[in-house]
């Protein structure tokens, strides 16, 4: 069986950690600071827009939303917890009995999963923006700012996360093989060896931790929504 480094010298979200783990790739900082490469991101349109939103544009609340309420963090915490059962609960990526020998239902799985997280955060995020438009005018700027900052970083986020079903074929496949070439090695008749079902059980727990990592990557953004209106919410207090 493969035997996949696990490197730990390094910072980085967990899901940045898991799929270097899974590539045997090295996912160490650049030297160069986070903020000076963000900055590389903005084009001028985000900049001027970024500056509108500091220089006290308020946040329009979106069409649709309701009024704010005093139980977003509640809500917050049940849609992800909604979300992380879900996936613990997925046969695919469990331990039930529907495994797969062949990638494909797992990527099917896979892109289902990531459009319930990106749906549920992105509803949550506008929810949020649209209680902290309602609090006060600093609220309504900083809500303005994460629209800005949403827009800037989507497409670097969707490079990032689109990847993940690739990465992880390519695991499935080095498991598959090592998995064969072991068989192979321990039977009398090398080409009418078949592997055991073991390297499945490693792949779809693998595949498993990387979905719940994914899922805290997307709701950073809701979490740091959320802190906002404790603050707030405690300065008022």
């Amino acid at each position: 069986m493969e035997q996949v480094s696990r490197r730990t010298g390094f910072n980085g979200s967990a899901l940045i950690r898991l799929l270097s783990r899974l590539s045997n790739v090295d996912a160490r900082e650049p030297a160069q600071p986070t903020a000076d490469r963000l900055s590389q991101w903005f084009g001028w349109t985000d900049a001027i827009s970024l500056s509108a939103a500091l220089d006290g544009a308020p946040a329009t609340p979106q069409s649709g939303l309701r009024a704010p309420r005093n139980n977003e963090e509640s809500e917050c915490q049940r849609v992800k917890t909604a979300l992380a059962t879900a996936i613990a609960e997925d046969n695919t990526f469990g331990a039930g009995k529907d495994a797969a020998s062949d990638f494909t239902p797992y990527k099917r799985r896979y892109l289902a999963r990531q459009q319930a997280m990106e749906a549920g955060a992105s509803t949550l995020r506008g929810k949020l923006r649209a209680a902290m438009a309602a609090k006060s005018p600093a609220m309504a700027r900083l809500a303005s700012v994460d629209v800005v900052m949403a827009q800037v970083l989507e497409a670097r986020e969707y490079s990032l996360l689109s990847a993940v079903p690739g990465i992880l074929e390519r695991h499935f496949e080095r498991l598959r093989k090592a998995a064969e070439a072991d068989a192979s090695e321990t039977d009398d008749t090398p080409h009418s060896a078949q592997p055991t079902d073991e390297w499945l059980d490693v792949f779809r727990k693998d595949a498993q931790d990387v979905l719940l990592a994914e899922l805290d990557f997307r709701f950073q953004p809701v979490e740091g929504l959320l802190d906002a209106l404790r603050t707030q919410a405690t300065r008022t207090s």
